[in-house]
């Protein structure tokens, strides 16, 4: 039998006659399925959200060559005492931070600065927890449950005293802190918390907005 009629999907998206579309749908199914489990195995980072006081330089100005304090709440690995994990996780926070030249840690000052700048990460966090709630040191944890058991999940908060200025989240499957896959999240993480965008950045001309 000849082929007259087959023939490949034409340009600027005009296809060809059914018997090629009908091929190409199982490997479209196949990718498909393939980006579904590559979601399922590798980091993910969800949605974010800026304050309009959120400013890049200022984030700058305050971490450069000094240290960031980290608040942390729940623990994501519960077979790991939470002082071990929380020191376990610190080095490999440190290995993936934004572009400041700072040092993470986790002591309290005496005296706590003003601004008091930090980052909340919330593992495992109330579905309804908000930025507002974590920046007033109001938490609330998920109860644990088997869902929640070799999954790494975050939910990070960049706050100034008590207001929030930059929001996002993030999980990861990871049996343990030293998991590639938990620097590769934080990586990502702290690039969409700590962006420099030029769209974030303060206007200059205070009565002109962009469409």
């Amino acid at each position: 039998m000849s082929n007259v009629g087959v023939r490949a999907v034409a340009p600027h998206g005009l296809a060809g006659p059914v018997g090629v579309t009908m091929r190409t749908l199982p490997r479209l199914a196949g990718l498909l399925l393939l980006a579904a489990c590559a979601s399922l195995s590798s980091p993910v980072v969800g949605g974010h959200d800026y304050a309009p006081q959120y400013d890049f330089s200022e984030f700058y100005a305050a971490t450069n060559g000094r240290t960031f304090r980290v608040v942390v709440a729940g623990n994501p690995f519960p077979q790991i005492p939470q002082q071990e994990m929380q020191q376990r996780l610190l080095p490999v926070m440190q290995a993936n931070r934004p572009r400041p030249r700072l040092t993470f840690t986790y002591a309290v000052p005496a005296e706590l600065p003003r601004p008091d700048y930090r980052l909340a990460l919330v593992f495992d966090a109330a579905n309804d927890l908000t930025a507002a709630r974590v920046c007033a040191n109001e938490i609330r944890l998920k109860p644990p449950s088997p869902e929640s058991a070799g999954r790494f999940s975050v939910f990070a908060v960049y706050c100034r005293n008590d207001q929030w200025l930059s929001q996002t989240s993030g999980s990861t499957p990871a049996p343990s802190p030293e998991d590639p896959r938990v620097g590769q999240l934080f990586s990502q993480l702290f690039l969409v918390l700590f962006t420099d965008s030029p769209m974030m950045r303060p206007s200059r001309f205070p009565f002109f907005r962009p469409f």
